[in-house]
């Protein structure tokens, strides 16, 4: 099938994730998948001593669920809860992370 004469980049090379990125974006996925990084990047975003200590477990509708190995580290994390969001929504469009919520275990 040929794509429609109107579309300016009909019959050249295009990069495959410019392609994957449009097609979320229009399935409404974009946002989610960019929120859902965070599971893959957690350890470079909040660092060595942070990740050692919590897993994260998902994301559901912007809120980020993380287990923490200790009551006293829970503790603390959420005292640092303003400066984790601000890392891990650094540079981030509309997959923002709007909320964390630290629950004890390792799972």
């Amino acid at each position: 099938m040929r794509p429609p004469p109107h579309d300016p980049k009909a019959g050249k090379p295009q990069l495959v994730g410019d392609l994957l990125a449009r097609v979320l974006h229009r399935k409404g996925l974009g946002a989610k998948l960019e929120a859902a990084s965070v599971l893959t990047e957690w350890e470079s975003l909040v660092g060595p001593q942070i990740a050692a200590v919590t897993r994260p477990q998902r994301v559901s509708e912007g809120v980020l669920f993380v287990a923490v190995t200790n009551s006293p580290w829970l503790m603390e994390l959420n005292l640092m809860k303003a400066d984790l969001m601000r890392r891990l929504n650094a540079g981030k469009g509309e997959g923002r992370i709007r909320q964390i919520v630290f629950v004890m275990g390792t799972e």
